[in-house]
């Protein structure tokens, strides 16, 4: 339930921040003077009644014209990155807490600010609270913060430091899924799963969802209870659709609880970084090639993605990729997850970029000096896939450029792309 926890709170970070905000900030406007006027009589600010009416009035009327113009900027930046960079990823930024933090901050110094006016000279008694004056000129310097931090988050749209983080959460998913060592577990038992009678079949209902993230220990668990095996028929990251299955139970002595089994697969309306590094490469992939279409034609940034695919491929490559059986203490297969193969993950970030770079001298060098760097790296059965992808890329380059000195030029390693060629 941790995962599908952070699902709905994802979701209501979108509005439920900004409401809570608004509603204490009314709720503080109108019960504050009046608990001082009751409690603390005599604490009242040095400041006339003009003076602070002037005051709330600026700050509410400031604070309304802030707000708009603020997020107005902001939402023409992220609409505009989407369309520069990937919609998929742009979204992870519009998302971010300090958005909805910084609204709800706004709305409630505007808010505050409004409601607590009414209790300066409340029954004429020309005096003006002093901690409901000081609680408004509080939110104002938060809302100044929050400021500050939103900046912060928005400079993140710029090229270089939205790549840096697509590769960062990239790494982060690559620490927690795959081992660095294949570990050392007894294997009882045979692995044809599927010579026992499928008990059990969980089929998807609804609108297309994507997979997001597996609960490993409550299918674990629910397996290990029934003596079954559950075999997973849709990885994560897959779309499934109406009638689709979502996994396979085979050879267990009960049925399993449904509702249990839906409550290890969690759904969503789009794809996450959660257990799936393939998305963090899919996105870096996204960026370089719309930098190469012709009405950006940017190669640069095909270059500076290809840094932060080498170096997920690189810590990739180092790790122990076949994890998708998992058995128990005795070990016992129980829970069978399709993962992607090393032959997958390459495929997915040279093929497209090999394709649309092709005409491109500085993508084409910098793409021999991935693989040239690589292979020097990593173990030999994973040198195999590169050693292929290194014949069609020079098939490639002698395909797409007729010229003797541009197709040598093209073919050399070059990790800047126009740069330092590599002897």
């Amino acid at each position: 339930m941790r995962i599908r926890y952070r699902h709905y709170a994802s979701h209501l970070s979108s509005w439920g921040i900004p409401a809570s905000y608004a509603l204490a900030a009314i709720a503080a406007g109108l019960t504050f003077p009046r608990i001082e006027s009751h409690v603390l009589p005599g604490l009242v600010s040095a400041l006339s009644v003009s003076s602070a009416t002037a005051i709330y009035s600026s700050i509410a009327s400031g604070m309304m014209a802030l707000t708009g113009i603020v997020f107005s900027l902001a939402f023409v930046m992220v609409q505009f990155s989407a369309t520069a960079y990937s919609p998929r990823l742009v979204l992870w930024i519009a998302r971010d807490p300090v958005m909805s933090h910084a609204l709800g901050i706004f709305t409630a110094t505007f808010l505050y600010a409004v409601a607590a006016l009414a209790g300066v000279d409340r029954s004429g008694s020309g005096k003006v609270p002093f901690v409901s004056l000081w609680l408004v000129v509080v939110l104002l310097t938060a809302s100044v913060a929050m400021f500050i931090a939103l900046i912060q988050r928005i400079s993140l749209l710029q090229i270089n430091r939205m790549l840096i983080f697509t590769g960062d959460q990239g790494r982060r998913v690559i620490a927690t899924t795959y081992p660095s060592m294949k570990p050392a577990v007894a294997v009882t038992g045979s692995d044809d799963f599927r010579a026992s009678p499928c008990t059990q079949t969980l089929i998807h209902h609804g609108s297309p969802r994507s997979i997001q993230a597996i609960v490993m220990p409550t299918l674990m668990n629910l397996a290990e209870e029934s003596g079954g095996v559950i075999e997973m028929t849709a990885a994560v990251g897959d779309t499934v659709v109406e009638s689709m299955p979502l996994l396979r139970v085979f050879g267990a002595r009960l049925p399993m609880d449904e509702r249990k089994l839906r409550n290890g697969i969690e759904v969503g309306e789009e794809r996450t970084f959660e257990q799936d590094p393939k998305y963090a490469i899919r996105l870096l992939v996204d960026i370089a090639i719309k930098a190469l279409s012709p009405a950006i034609n940017d190669p640069t940034t095909t270059v500076q993605a290809l840094d932060q695919i080498e170096d997920l491929l690189l810590r990739l490559g180092e790790r122990h990729l076949e994890i998708g059986k998992y058995r128990n203490s005795e070990g016992k297969l129980r829970l069978v997850v399709p993962f992607p193969a090393w032959e997958d993950i390459v495929r997915l970030a040279l093929d497209e970029i090999c394709f649309c770079g092709a005409n491109s001298v500085q993508v084409m060098r910098r793409l021999n000096a991935l693989i040239g760097d690589l292979i020097p790296h990593l173990p030999e059965d994973r040198c195999t896939v590169l050693r292929y992808w290194q014949g069609r890329l020079k098939a490639k380059i002698s395909r797409s450029f007729t010229d003797d000195e541009e197709r040598s030029e093209a073919s050399k390693e070059d990790r800047q792309g126009l740069g330092v060629a590599l002897e």
